[in-house]
């Protein structure tokens, strides 16, 4: 397993749960109780999850009182985000070009076809 963060981000947002997770932090911080609701599984095994997410910048995890509260840090979606925008130029090109291949085919005169 390659150590480079963009690395580790995507093996992080790998998981259905965890962009589960990241999806419900979109909303604000809140605290694990509360992340573990919707999920069939154990405190513990979120617990797992969030530490992931914690190791590779995701989130962030305070603790005021007797309460945890969650936080999502988007500075690694970012560069996530920058990785996807080059093969995004690469298909809006494809794209393109294939469009201009379909109008050339829909301009070009019908030739006649003989069964």
């Amino acid at each position: 397993m390659s150590s480079d963060p963009l690395s580790l981000t995507l093996s992080a947002l790998a998981d259905p749960t965890r962009r589960a997770i990241l999806a419900r932090l979109s909303l604000g911080e809140t605290s694990v109780t509360e992340l573990a609701e919707p999920f069939a599984m154990s405190l513990p095994a979120v617990s797992k999850h969030l530490k992931v997410l914690e190791r590779v910048g995701l989130i962030t995890r305070g603790r005021e009182a007797q309460w945890r509260p969650c936080r999502l840090d988007p500075g690694p979606l970012r560069e996530v985000s920058e990785w996807l925008e080059h093969y995004s130029r690469f298909w809006d090109q494809s794209l393109g070009r294939l469009e201009e291949v379909l109008r050339e085919i829909q301009a070009a005169p019908a030739k006649d076809v003989q069964p």
